[in-house]
């Protein structure tokens, strides 16, 4: 399996599931969710992480191909004594996605994708050295987009933030313009830990995705309705799309002007993007 031959770069919400629950397994598959993952981290007990791992290599047989790649598996950090027996997992699974929670540095990277090298690698910026390291991270071998731990960076930044998070904008925008630099699918904005304040979790996905985030970290499924719709091109980005991508077309990759703007190169290719999700849904 090739690491970009995902769906998961075009995914607008990720739902945690625990790894000690495979009952929720094909109910978190079956919810509407775009990609289901199944924590090994901070929702298994440290005594029940051997369970977890189990549980999954037992379920993993009744998953179809097409599920299979929606599928991605969070490890614990790093670094942790759990941390080797979640790649051995990986690795006699051959799963298409690896959550890295907790990544600081290109070696941890680029260790897993040698253990993984048919897996897609999604790294966790939750602490000032992940922020610290940013680029290289990004620039790692497997590497399709980033996510952001914003509970954990608050918590080890020393941060209280405000319902807003507005002290981790900074920390977004590096994120988002790490992604961009080298190439990647839009980064996964963190969770929102509401499950009940609807309008909370609307405003933190809106907020999302005009940083320029792809995607949102869900941990229930009455969250994954709302942030799908966020992210959902509207009708008249849709349009604009439209009208960029058949000029570009007609003007075969001449500088074209599309209502009295100059359209370039990245302007075709966001357009583009906004097609393929509205395609996507």
């Amino acid at each position: 399996m090739n690491p970009l031959d995902t769906p998961l770069g075009f995914c607008s919400n990720f739902l945690f599931v625990p790894g000690t629950r495979p009952e929720r397994f094909l109910k978190a598959l079956n919810s509407g969710a775009d990609s289901v993952i199944i924590d090994l981290e901070d929702a298994v007990a440290e005594e029940d992480k051997e369970t977890a791992r189990n549980a999954i290599r037992s379920a993993w047989p009744s998953f179809t191909l097409e599920q299979k790649k929606r599928l991605v598996i969070r490890s614990n950090s790093p670094g942790s004594k759990f941390y080797s027996a979640d790649l051995i997992l990986g690795q006699e699974l051959d799963i298409s996605c690896l959550l890295i929670p907790k990544s600081e540095s290109v070696d941890q990277v680029n260790g897993a994708a040698l253990i993984l090298p048919n897996t897609a690698i999604i790294p966790m910026i939750e602490t000032a050295l992940g922020l610290d390291h940013l680029r290289e991270i990004a620039n790692s071998n497997q590497v399709i987009r980033l996510a952001i731990g914003n509970l954990d960076l608050q918590a080890d930044l020393g941060m209280v933030c405000d319902p807003q998070e507005t002290e981790l904008q900074t920390a977004r925008y590096q994120i988002v313009l790490a992604s961009r630099l080298a190439h990647l699918a839009p980064p996964v904005d963190g969770v929102t830990p509401s499950t009940d304040d609807f309008a909370r979790i609307q405003d933190d996905a809106e907020r999302a995705k005009r940083m320029g985030f792809g995607a949102k970290l869900c941990i229930h499924p009455k969250q994954v309705p709302i942030i799908q719709a966020a992210f959902m091109p509207t009708e008249e980005e849709i349009a604009w799309a439209q009208q960029v991508v058949e000029a570009d077309k007609a003007s075969k990759g001449a500088a074209v002007k599309v209502n009295g703007r100059m359209i370039d190169r990245p302007v075709v290719l966001l357009a583009q993007r906004t097609l393929a999700i509205a395609r996507k849904y």
